[in-house]
Formats: C-alpha cells, structure tokens, sequence
C-alpha cells in the first residue's frame, strides 16, 4: 500500500494543513498572503497546486497515466503502442490516426495537451510570483521555476514556436509567439540558475518532486535533443548534466526472481506502487480516484481477461504493434510485460492485427502490456500504480548515446551493458553503435513516454511502419490548436497544417 502521508500534490497537500479541527492550530487563511507563503508550509502548498497539474486525470488532464491527452499524443504517434479501432465499433479513431500521422488542429489530444500544459505555465507563475513576492525560501522559488521550465520544455517539444509569457497578467490575445530556440534558451537558463538551489534529498517529502538529481536530469534531456530544438548539438553539456544526477547515488534496481511479484521479477517494482528511490529519480504519486491513476493495463486487457484476474472488467484498447514485440528475445525478462497467446477468461492474444481503423482489429487481436501491474487500491478506472518520469537507466543510455556522438564508444559500453545485463542479457561483443542505443532506449523505456522524442533524434520517426507509409518533415511538430489561434489572431500555424 503506498504511504500516505507523502504531501506532493494539492489535494493531499491543502487537506493536511487545513483538514484538522484542533483549536489550537494556526489558522492559515488568516495570515497575511505574503507571511503565509515566506513559511514553509505556506510555500508547500503555492507548490502543491503546480504538482497537482502533472498527475494523470481525465479529460486529458496530466502527463501520464488517463488518457487523450500528452502520454497518448507522444506514445502512440511512436512505434510502441496504438488503440485501434475494433470491428465490434469500440474505440474512436483518434488513436489510430496518431498511429499513422494523421492528426489535426482540431483534435482531442491536441487540445487537451496544449490546454493542459498552458493550465500548468499559469499556475506555476502564479507560484513564482506568490513566492518571490513573499521572499520565500529561495529553494522553492527555484522549485517553482523549475516546474515551469519542465511545462515549457514539453510545450516547445511538441509545437515547436509557442505562445510565452511568465506573467499572469497578460491577456491571451497579447501573448506573443516566440521561436522554439528562445524556448530552449530559456529552460536551459531558467534551469542552470536554479538546480543548485534545490534540495539533495531522495524520497520522503521530496517523493515525487523537482529535486536537484530531477533537475539535472530534466536539464540532460533538454540538452540531449538540443539539435532537433535549436540546430546546434550539445552532446558535451549532455553528458555533464548525467554526470550530475550520478552523485546523487543511483543505481539500477535489482532484477532478480520474486515469486511474489505478479510478474515474477524484482525489476517490476520500478512500475508498481511506491517506485524504489535507488533508480527513480522523478515520479507521479498516484492513489486511484483520490489522487491520479494509471490505466494502462486496464486500458489493455480485453474485458473477460480483465475480469477474470481482477474481478472488473478491461477496456480493450492498447496493443503494441508486432514490430516492436518482436525487438524482444525470450531471455529478457522486460518481454514478461507483455500477453500473447491463451489467457484467463477465454482469452486469445494474436500476434498481428488485421486493421486499424477500417474495419478495425478484432476484439482479441494484438499484443497487451501489463508492465503496470495494477498496484492496489484498483478498480475499473485505473490502478494505483506510480509513474516514473525519470528513472537512472534512461540516464546511463543519455551518457552512453553522448560518449559515442563524442566519438568515445569504448567510455559508453559500461553504461549500455549495465542496462542489457540487468535484463539478462549479455554485454554488447563490442563497443556500442548508435543503433544498439536506440534498440536499447525502446526495450528499456517503452511505455514510459520517451519513445517519439527518441525517434526523431535519432531520424526514425517518420519512416513507414505497418499501416503508415512515410510521413512528412512537418509530423515532427505537431500543429497549433485551432481554439488556440481563435483565441490569439496573431498566432502564426505551424508549416503543413
């Protein structure tokens, strides 16, 4: 069961300071504003209403773990996941179009992901602005816009030349339009001037926050893809950031049989309740129905199957396209996530997938994943697994992609071996291409929401795949909402839509 008096998000956060009826506590609603946010629970709580943006929720509300919104937009427009329309009529479109590159400025997920994102730059400039003006401990101010620059990063990533402002008081029709390198310039400075600030502690009140091995990490990625933002690669200052979260003392969590773990695999416990903190560097806190969920398993399991190991029923939407399941050989245990073949309730898994959207797939077709296990309390709606952000290995194949585009692959093979033989694979027979870090980041990281960044990087993403022919340079960006250009005339469309 996951421990609840971890205070990471609004909900949870605001309830403790004001849910108690002991006379004798202070009253904080009666403060001054400036004294009630220069405290440190005041602080907490400016900070705990930017956190509460980043849980999984309906609506397209989050960063992962609900759907149609920012985790469906950037994983399944990839390789490792699509929901495809079924024959029995389940399943809008939508998700299948991503599938295949086929997404307007109208759609659900395109809204909603921009929507959200702009929700969360609004309230962590209310934060900052609520902390600077209270000369709040400079650790959360530099938490707040650190939180900032992790929205902004996600919107210039997905839309290229967006929308700027860092204050609230600016109308949307005044906002002005930037290009994706100012973005760029500014998380990078936003982020240098303040992961100092932040605090070292691993887990405990910082579960689930920006503290400075998050910070770092978050730095790394923006760096890591910094040519694909700006045209300039910053492979060095990549590595450096790494290098960085290293002295916080992670590690790869163990990987050994557990007959207690439904996957049968310690390494499974990087995806279930409360996420060990010696590989996690980021996560999203989740109690299903108070606080986030996670649907991804219930979301693909057919509905018998569902039903006959948890009692409800599932959804029957994601499969992983046979392509990718077939990246995995049988002595790597990362390939026990995923269901083919006979199961509980009646259930057929097939391989391949007749159609994505015309007539459709049939209700057993395609490859399910259960790499989240659905962790307790549970129930139709989603599970109350944790989501990992940031986790270490994804760090070492960041440093071991940067050793061998700074042309030292031999410094890279300890990075890239430590994550293969974690999985039961032997070490690389030599020293690491680009294309074993590539295969290695989608075996590893699959799921986790990394996939269409990597794709682009590394000049993939718009190649065929089953069901897409190539697609055009513009997919790499996706289009401006059209609410968005309703609402402020002088936004300019990005090329192709």
């Amino acid at each position: 069961m996951k421990i609840k008096n971890i205070l990471i998000l609004g909900s949870l956060t605001f309830l403790s300071l004001v849910g108690c009826t002991n006379i004798d506590e202070n009253v904080y609603d009666k403060y001054p504003q400036n004294d009630f946010y220069n405290s440190p629970e005041g602080a907490d709580v400016a900070l705990a209403s930017v956190y509460g943006q980043i849980g999984g929720n309906w609506d397209g509300k989050g960063y992962a773990g609900a759907d149609n919104g920012w985790y469906d937009l950037n994983c399944m427009s990839a390789d490792e996941q699509v929901i495809p329309h079924r024959n029995t009529g389940d399943w809008q479109l939508d998700f299948a179009r991503v599938y295949m590159h086929q997404w307007l400025p109208t759609d659900l997920m395109v809204n909603n992901t921009w929507n959200w994102l702009y929700k969360s730059i609004f309230a962590a400039n209310l934060a900052v602005s609520q902390l600077e003006t209270a000369k709040a401990d400079a650790s959360k101010i530099a938490e707040a816009k650190v939180l900032r620059a992790f929205f902004y990063y996600l919107l210039m990533d997905d839309y290229g030349n967006i929308p700027f402002y860092t204050d609230n008081n600016t109308t949307v029709d005044k906002i002005p339009q930037v290009s994706r390198k100012e973005v760029y310039d500014f998380i990078v400075k936003e982020l240098t001037e303040n992961v100092e600030l932040l605090s070292g502690t691993k887990g405990g009140n910082y579960y689930g926050r920006f503290n400075k091995w998050a910070a770092y990490t978050l730095l790394a990625k923006v760096y890591l893809n910094a040519e694909v933002y700006t045209g300039q690669a910053k492979w060095a200052e990549c590595l450096a950031a790494c290098q960085k979260v290293s002295e916080g003392n992670f590690n790869l969590h163990p990987a050994s049989n557990n007959a207690s773990s439904p996957l049968g695999n310690t390494y499974y416990e990087l995806f279930g309740d409360v996420l060990p903190d010696d590989e996690t560097i980021l996560s999203i806190y989740t109690t299903v129905d108070v606080v986030s969920r996670n649907i991804f398993t219930v979301r693909s399991l057919y509905g018998p199957h569902c039903q006959a190991l948890f009692g409800y029923s599932g959804w029957n939407g994601t499969i992983v396209p046979k392509d990718f399941y077939l990246k995995y050989t049988d002595n790597d245990i990362r390939k026990k996530q995923f269901l083919i073949g006979e199961q509980p309730g009646g259930t057929n898994y097939t391989l391949d997938i007749s159609s994505l959207d015309n007539p459709g797939a049939g209700a057993q077709e395609g490859v399910r994943n259960v790499k989240f296990y659905p962790a307790t309390p549970r129930n139709g709606g989603g599970a109350s697994n944790d989501f990992p952000i940031y986790r270490y290995a994804d760090v070492l194949l960041m440093m071991a992609e940067c050793n061998v585009r700074l042309n030292n692959p031999a410094a890279a093979k300890p990075s890239i071996d430590a994550v293969r033989q974690r999985a039961g694979l032997g070490a690389l027979d030599n020293v690491p291409t680009l294309t074993d870090i590539y295969n290695e980041r989608g075996l590893e990281l699959n799921w986790e929401g990394h996939r269409r960044q990597d794709m682009i990087r590394f000049g993939t993403f718009l190649s065929a795949k089953q069901f897409m022919e190539s697609s055009e340079e513009y997919r790499k960006i996706y289009p401006i909402p059209t609410s968005a250009l309703n609402a402020n005339p002088s936004l300019k469309q990005n090329p192709g839509y």
